[in-house]
């Protein structure tokens, strides 16, 4: 039973290995794509919308819900980002119902890759908020002496936002399979459509947990300003 992708080599030679995480991961990156293309080629402000313009529609609006309820700032500054990390999460895991498909996110690679975005991202927003001198005062507070622990204190939480991504995939794709295995009669159904509910809510936890992190790091330095 092959449980990550990394496991499946599709092609190889001295210089590159192509396996099933990367193939996969462009296989989805293709799909979000051509869905966005078909979303808003043609885009309408009158009373008839198509059906992909008010899937997207429906989308943003949730998107921006909860951004702003778990942020309590303009949801639209963090749209793209937070957007971007929730389908791209959401469709891997839903394409899991495709035999023969296995998650990207089930390869500890595509986790940390995703979670290094967030890391990106966070002094990203702080230095276009306060500037690059500003945003890195941050790290010096309350003294000098915290400068590690600040700087250690993001790292883990990256490496947080990875493993418990890899560990829900992994550990829900394992479980699945073992059920299967002993009673392929009675639990296919079932799990597919646990896997399902599975991944969207892996999907959201992840975005909702990178738009707290960006939002957090905004307001203590916000905070520290006004002291």
């Amino acid at each position: 039973m092959r449980l990550s992708p990394d496991s499946i080599t599709i092609f190889e030679n001295a210089y590159f290995t192509l396996n099933g995480t990367i193939l996969f991961t462009w296989l989805v990156m293709a799909l979000v794509t051509l869905g966005s293309w078909l979303a808003t080629r043609r885009l309408s402000t009158g009373p008839q919308v198509s059906r992909w313009q008010s899937c997207l529609e429906s989308i943003v609006t949730l998107l921006l819900g909860q951004i702003g309820d778990v942020t309590r700032q303009e949801p639209r500054r963090f749209l793209p980002f937070i957007g971007t990390l929730f389908i791209f999460i959401a469709v891997c895991n839903l394409l899991e119902i495709i035999p023969g498909f296995l998650s990207p996110t089930g390869s500890l690679s595509t986790t940390a890759g995703l979670a290094l975005s967030v890391l990106v991202a966070v002094p990203l927003y702080g230095v276009r908020d306060s500037g690059f001198g500003g945003y890195l005062k941050k790290y010096l507070q309350p003294n000098p002496m915290m400068l590690p622990f600040n700087i250690l204190g993001e790292l883990s939480r990256t490496l947080a936002l990875a493993v418990r991504l890899f560990g829900n995939v992994m550990s829900g794709e394992m479980i699945g399979g073992i059920l299967l295995a002993v009673t392929p009669l009675i639990f296919p159904v079932v799990m597919q459509l646990l896997g399902l509910l599975t991944g969207m809510v892996q999907a959201y936890i992840f975005a909702i947990l990178a738009a707290v992190y960006i939002a957090a790091g905004l307001k203590v330095h916000e905070e520290k300003e006004k002291r």
